[in-house]
């Protein structure tokens, strides 16, 4: 493949499969991003509580949002332009710049606090595998026993409401150890983290495009290959197996049936929050560009002319960018129906739910039924690829769009000095940001879904934002056919409906925190 003009960085696109494959990676880092807390903590979650009910929605929520991906990624190669000057350039209210990035500066806050509890998880399970002083475990250890105990004296009382019973609880065996525990307190958990903190700051400063590529790639092919061997292995243990009758349930569009102590909405709540994280999320949607840039896309396509060539070489790098979001998307929603096919399978049937400092521990429970014993070293592996790999990608493209957006909102010079100044202060200060969050709020699982709510909310605010760019601003040369106008389309309201429940239940949760 060799330039068209010697003086330039136009490419002629590869037209074999091979070449083709050869070009990918943009999506392969928003799948390092992806396969992470989304499919880990959410996905498991959301199957812990609803069974094999939701599966149809985990699937349609993987691959609905990747007509939207490639709409961002159409405009940016066709314009040369970044996701935040092209967000300040959709029509709407301004103070300084476009209302999208208001809304954009709150979820992006929220999301590296989400941050925080990804690495807490991975403290979590270094901690309980590579303890330093054991401080950590014997925390979980004090909480199984005040479980235990409290279940005994429950099983020997009449029946009663959840505050009588509480009641007795504190009044004989005392409040749980983590209630105990003062606000700030310190275990080897975070210690790891803060450990696992400085080691990515030092990669992100020395890193580049093909560092950040090559290790996603090896993390997520790693960890999905292991998740899948998982579920499959899983099907010689008749009562852990997945049977035709549950993949019948979970693809049949319908709600969970009611689990006694639990609402009837909150597995559909966690799904629809789930819906904002998995797959494609708002932050890698808003990310997509940057790599698909720094990949020399639009480099390669060149400024647009009227020139023929140009619109040869743009459908040219169009189809690439399509094959790179396709296999990218195949991979994570792999790796998202295992994760959900493994929660079903052993949490939901167990009577298990993932959350608070017994996150790690409760999540290992799901590779028990196939590995015993070696459980406990596998899922250290697995949780360190997947969740490492996310904290690492994330900060990685958060760096990328802060960096524009600074100098988008006007706070700093918009020069490629300046830029990547800002990339190397924002390589510091956002694994540092997450680390404090970390230490000072113990709730990872929480942490995730709250980042989840609020993406999910961002998602029909993209979506209108592609329809814009699709209709308003697309070159006639490279528009799409009518099908994927229709798929477009269709992604556009399943984004809208995800945000608008998101939202009004997440209103209606903080007016009962209220008491209103």
């Amino acid at each position: 493949m060799t330039d068209t003009a010697p003086d330039s960085q136009v490419r002629t696109p590869p037209r074999t499969l091979l070449g083709i494959l050869r070009q990918l990676g943009p999506g392969l880092i928003i799948a390092g991003a992806i396969v992470g807390s989304g499919e880990l903590i959410a996905t498991t979650k959301t199957g812990a509580q609803a069974g094999f009910w939701l599966l149809w929605l985990i699937i349609i929520g993987c691959v609905i949002k990747v007509f939207v991906q490639v709409e961002f990624g159409r405009y940016a190669i066709s314009s040369g332009k970044t996701t935040m000057a092209a967000m300040d350039e959709v029509p709407g209210p301004r103070i300084r710049v476009n209302w999208l990035l208001w809304y954009w500066l709150v979820m992006f806050v929220v999301s590296l606090a989400q941050l925080g509890g990804i690495v807490h998880g991975v403290g979590q399970a270094l901690a309980m595998n590579l303890p330093l002083d054991g401080s950590f475990n014997r925390f979980l250890d004090a909480q199984d026993a005040w479980d235990a105990q409290s279940e005994a004296l429950l099983s020997k009382e009449p029946e009663g409401n959840e505050k009588e019973h509480k009641q007795i609880i504190e009044s004989q065996i005392g409040i749980r150890p983590n209630e105990q525990m003062p606000e700030f307190f310190w275990t080897d958990d975070v210690t790891w983290a803060a450990i696992v903190t400085v080691a990515t700051i030092a990669i992100l400063l020395a890193g580049r495009y093909a560092v950040i590529q090559n290790f996603s790639t090896a993390m997520v092919a790693a960890f999905t290959a292991v998740t899948i061997f998982c579920v499959f292995a899983m099907q010689y243990h008749a009562a852990w197996a997945v049977h035709w009758s549950d993949l019948r349930d979970g693809l049949s569009f319908r709600l969970p049936p009611v689990v006694e102590g639990m609402s009837r909405w909150a597995p559909l709540s966690t799904a629809l929050a789930t819906f904002g994280i998995i797959g494609v999320g708002t932050s890698e949607l808003i990310a997509y560009p940057y790599w698909c840039l720094e990949k020399g896309y639009a480099r390669f396509t060149g400024p647009c002319d009227s020139s023929e060539d140009w619109a040869v070489r743009a459908q040219g790098w169009m189809r690439v960018m399509r094959w790179d979001a396709g296999v990218s998307m195949l991979i994570y929603t792999f790796a998202t129906v295992a994760f959900y096919l493994l929660g079903a399978s052993v949490l939901y049937r167990s009577g298990l739910d993932p959350r608070g400092s017994q996150l790690v521990r409760t999540l290992g429970e799901m590779y028990v039924p196939v590995f015993g014993t070696w459980a406990k070293v596998l899922f250290l592996f697995g949780a360190l690829a997947v969740l490492y790999s996310t904290f690492f990608v994330a900060n990685a493209g958060h760096t990328r769009v802060a960096s524009d957006a600074v100098g988008v909102f006007g706070i700093g010079r918009r020069d490629e000095a300046a830029r990547r100044w800002w990339i190397k202060a924002f390589c510091v200060f956002f694994p540092a940001f997450a680390l404090v969050t970390c230490i000072f709020i113990r709730k990872p699982g929480e942490l995730v879904l709250l980042s989840g709510v609020m993406q999910a909310i961002m998602l029909p605010m993209l979506a209108g934002a592609t329809l814009y760019f699709r209709y308003r601003c697309c070159d006639c040369r490279i528009t799409p056919g009518r099908l994927w106008d229709l798929m477009l389309w269709l992604s556009a309201v399943g984004m809208l409906i995800a945000g608008a429940w998101a939202g009004i239940t997440k209103t209606f949760d903080l007016l009962r925190g209220w008491g209103l």
